[in-house]
C-alpha cells in the first residue's frame, strides 16, 4: 500500500540533511538546529532526514531540542527514509513498517560536513533525483574537498598556491624526509579529502614526519605535504550563482600553533576578527579573488574561501569550503552579517536560490 503527499501542497518543503557517518557528525548536528531553528516556518516547510553514524537514513518528526544533544535518533518519531532516485518521486521514500509513503521536495539544503556529504556524494543522489540543491553541487563539491586538485586549477586560473607534494603510503622513511627538506621546515601534513583540520599535523622537525603521515591516512588514502606559509588566515563568504555577494572579510588571529578542529569549535587560543584588520584595498583584491575561485571551481548558493595573507600582502588560496559551519556564530554568517546581512535574511536568501516561497 502506498501513500503520497501532494507536490502541491504550500509552503515550498525543504529537505533538510542533517548527520552523516564523518567525524565532523557533532558540527553538521550544531549548524541544523541553527538553521532550522530560524527558517521563516510560513514560507518554507521544512522536512528533516537525519543520517545516524552508522549511515541509516531516517525521517525525524521531533523536536528539535532533540538534534544538537544527538538524542534526535531514539525519538520514535523517527522513520526509515531515502531519497529515492525515481524521478517521479521527486523527493522521499518512507517506509513505517507497514506503508511506503512518498514525500515531494521542492529541494533540499545539505547540512552534512566533511566525508559522505561535502565531497559530493550525497549531491550526486539528489541531481539524480532531479532535486534542487540549495548550495554547491556534485562537481563543485568533490573539486573542492579534493585539496590537491583544487588548487592545481586554482593555480591554473593565475592565483598563488602553497607548493604540495603527493605522499605515497608506500614511501619509505627516507623518502618521506627527502620530500619533506624539499619544501623545508616548518610544514603541514594533510589528507586530501578531510574537512575541518581533521588529520592535519604541522611538523616542524623530521621526527615528527613519519606519525603526522600515518595519522593523515587514517582519514584518506591520499595525503600531502604542504609548505608552511607565513602569515595569517583570512576567509571570505560567497552567496549566489550568477550574481555573487560576499561578506566582510575575517581574519584568524592565533596565540599558537593553527586552526586546527579544537580552536574553530572552541576558539580556545585565538580569535577571529570580522571586519579583517586590513586595508579595505587588500580586503577588496581578497573578494574578488574569492570570487574568481568561486566560479573556478564551479560553486553555487553558498561557500567560503579561504586564503593566507602574507607578511607582504600577497594573498594565498588555501581551500574553499561548500558546506561552512552553519551555526549563528560560525563564520560564514559571521562574514554575512558584518555584510548587513541577518542570519535569518541568510538563510531566507540561500533558500530562494533554488526555490521562490
Amino acid at each position: 500500500m502506498s501513500a503520497s503527499i501532494s507536490a502541491a501542497a504550500n509552503p515550498p518543503r525543504i529537505g533538510v540533511l542533517f548527520g552523516g557517518d564523518s567525524p565532523e557528525y557533532p558540527v553538521s548536528l550544531q549548524s541544523a538546529y541553527a538553521v532550522l531553528s530560524h527558517i521563516n516556518r510560513s514560507r518554507f516547510q521544512p522536512v528533516l532526514l537525519g543520517i545516524r553514524r552508522d549511515g541509516r537514513w531516517l525521517l525525524y518528526e521531533g523536536p528539535l531540542s532533540k538534534i544538537p544533544e544527538d538524542d534526535w535518533h531514539q525519538d520514535p518519531r523517527c522513520t526509515p527514509a531515502w531519497i529515492s532516485p525515481d524521478r517521479g518521486i521527486h523527493g522521499v521514500t518512507v517506509w513505517d513498517g507497514q506503508a511506503i509513503r512518498e514525500i515531494h521536495l521542492d529541494a533540499a539544503f545539505p547540512l552534512l560536513h566533511g566525508k559522505n556529504g561535502e565531497d559530493g556524494t550525497v549531491q550526486g543522489i539528489l541531481e539524480l533525483a532531479g532535486i534542487p540543491i540549495i548550495g554547491c553541487g556534485t562537481l563543485s563539491s568533490a573539486l573542492c574537498m579534493d585539496k590537491l586538485r583544487a588548487h592545481r586549477i586554482a593555480a591554473s586560473l593565475g592565483i598563488p598556491v602553497p607548493r604540495d607534494i603527493p605522499a605515497e603510503p608506500s614511501w619509505t622513511p627516507e623518502q618521506a624526509l627527502r620530500a619533506a627538506e624539499e619544501l623545508s621546515y616548518p610544514l603541514f601534513v594533510k589528507p586530501v579529502r578531510a574537512g575541518s583540520s581533521f588529520g592535519i599535523t604541522q611538523v616542524r622537525t623530521p621526527e615528527e614526519l613519519e606519525p603526522a603521515l600515518r595519522e593523515a591516512f587514517h582519514f584518506d588514502s591520499q595525503v600531502i605535504l604542504e609548505e608552511a606559509i607565513p602569515g595569517f588566515e583570512v576567509g571570505c563568504a560567497v552567496l549566489g550563482k550568477e550574481e555573487l555577494f560576499t561578506g566582510a572579510v575575517d581574519e584568524i588571529e592565533l596565540s599558537q600553533g593553527f586552526f586546527d578542529y579544537t580552536e574553530k569549535y572552541t576558539l580556545r587560543s585565538s580569535r577571529i576578527h570580522v571586519p579583517a584588520r586590513i586595508a579595505p584595498e587588500k580586503a577588496g583584491e581578497i573578494q574578488e579573488t574569492a570570487k574568481i575561485l568561486y566560479k573556478g571551481l564551479a560553486c553555487s548558493g553558498f561557500a567560503r574561501v579561504d586564503f593566507f595573507l602574507t607578511p607582504q600582502g600577497k594573498v594565498v588560496f588555501n581551500e574553499i569550503n561548500t558546506i561552512p559551519g552553519f551555526t549563528a556564530h560560525s563564520r560564514y554568517p559571521g562574514m554575512m552579517r558584518a555584510a548587513g546581512l541577518s542570519f535569518e535574511e541568510l538563510i531566507q536568501r540561500l533558500l530562494e536560490t533554488e526555490v521562490k516561497a
